[in-house]
């Protein structure tokens, strides 16, 4: 997937200027990494629509600086406190040949079906909603699936679980970690009454004695 957005070099600097281009309908932006820093400004309405999309967070953008593409990263946005308005954003750009280290969110799929869900009357606990990857622009993926379609009450999904194309790495693994991603959970009711029933079961067997 392609996401594009048009950018312009921007040469008057300070807070002053950076008003403004916000009044304009404009975005004060940086462009930073593999060579010198560029002042950047964008259309609000443009940035502000791309935000909302989940692809632009964790992709390989195609910037048109001033019609020249360039690669990058969205790494950083600055929201107004209160207000939908965008007030400045960072990109980093990337070489193809370069690892870059990126959030990439995770799509929990099969939760209906998994036994610890249909057959216990689990709820499903998301431990994770994005995780950190290594790997080349090439390979970075839109988002990875953590499929529950197995996962028992009282079990964990772990990184090492998951599956990810050959080239890509999670950054916690290659620390030498495995925690948790997700894990199914007992709501209080069904705990209180499976611990009911065990305690009424030895008195049941007592009276039958």
């Amino acid at each position: 997937m392609t996401i594009e957005i048009t950018v312009t070099k921007r040469t008057e600097q300070g807070t002053g200027a950076s008003r403004r281009l916000r009044r304009a309908g404009r975005v004060p932006g940086i462009l930073y990494g593999n060579s010198a820093a560029q002042s950047i400004e964008l259309d609000h309405n443009e940035i502000f629509h791309k935000l909302r999309q989940e692809a632009f967070h964790a992709s390989i953008l195609t910037l048109q600086v001033d019609g020249e593409p360039q690669q990058a990263l969205l790494r950083d946005v600055q929201m107004h406190a209160w207000k939908p308005e965008v007030l400045h954003v960072d990109f980093q750009r990337v070489s193809g040949d370069q690892k870059i280290h990126m959030k990439v969110p995770l799509h929990f799929i099969n939760a209906d079906i998994a036994p610890g869900v249909k057959t216990a009357g689990g709820i499903v606990s998301h431990i994770m909603n994005e995780i950190d990857v290594l790997c080349v622009p090439s390979k970075l993926p839109e988002f990875i699936e953590v499929d529950l379609s197995t996962l028992q009450a009282g079990h964990s999904i772990h990184i090492s679980d998951l599956k990810v194309a050959e080239g890509v790495e999670f950054a916690a693994a290659h620390k030498g970690g495995n925690p948790p991603v997700a894990t199914i959970v007992l709501p209080r009711a069904a705990k209180a009454s499976d611990a009911d029933a065990e305690a009424a079961a030895p008195a049941a067997d007592a009276k039958k004695k």
